[in-house]
């Protein structure tokens, strides 16, 4: 079972934590974490683009010309893709690149992903994400105190405006929900800050 040191926002230990090596332990699994996000990734396109084919674009549709006899091409409609203004072939159209992804893999893959990043040591618990006063300046200041200049992701166990409303004008900083938390943010993420909640509420549903 792994253990983490507890850290404060002061960047003191405050205490151990055994992890479950069922969510924090799992060992790398490349193609899942590829499937994921390239199944996450398909869901944030609109996939609203759109194209008109000669039956939407304007243009009387008469023959304009004569089949034989005048020495030119033959034509049929000015609506013609062959010609300028006329009907796209083969354009996209209005579609959904939703892509399917069950249950099992989708915990798995969070798993895997809390896990390699526990082996990378980007994974930090924190005895609270709390605040003293939601200010943005303060928030900045606190992460330069850990050593964290990257892109960190913080997870705490329950409802924390402060923390989001402190993050929001941090381009490096992002706050994710436990409903909401997902391989692809663990992954991205540079750091990932977990509050003793958090952690008990990820072993409580990942380890089922």
């Amino acid at each position: 079972m792994p253990a983490i040191d507890v850290k404060n926002w002061r960047n003191e230990t405050v205490g151990t934590l055994d992890l479950p090596e069922t969510v924090f332990g799992r060992p790398s699994n490349t193609h899942l974490l590829w499937h994921y996000v390239r199944i996450y990734l398909a869901h944030q396109r609109q996939g609203n683009a759109d194209t008109k084919t000669r039956a939407e674009v304007s243009g009387a549709g008469r023959k304009l010309w004569k089949q034989k006899g005048t020495g030119r091409a033959r034509i049929g409609s000015v609506r013609s893709p062959l010609w300028r203004h006329g009907g796209i072939v083969h354009g996209p159209h209005p579609r959904t690149y939703d892509l399917k992804i069950n249950k099992k893999e989708r915990q798995e893959a969070l798993r895997v992903a809390l896990s390699e990043k526990l082996r990378g040591e980007g994974l930090w618990v924190m005895d609270s994400l709390i605040l003293d006063a939601p200010k943005t300046k303060e928030l900045a200041a606190k992460l330069k105190d850990l050593g964290l200049e990257k892109r960190v992701l913080l997870v705490d166990g329950k409802e924390n405006g402060g923390i989001k409303r402190a993050s929001r004008n941090l381009q490096r900083v992002a706050c994710a929900s436990l409903d909401s938390l997902n391989a692809y943010h663990v992954l991205k993420a540079g750091a990932v800050l977990l509050s003793r909640e958090a952690v008990a509420h990820l072993t409580e549903v990942l380890a089922r």
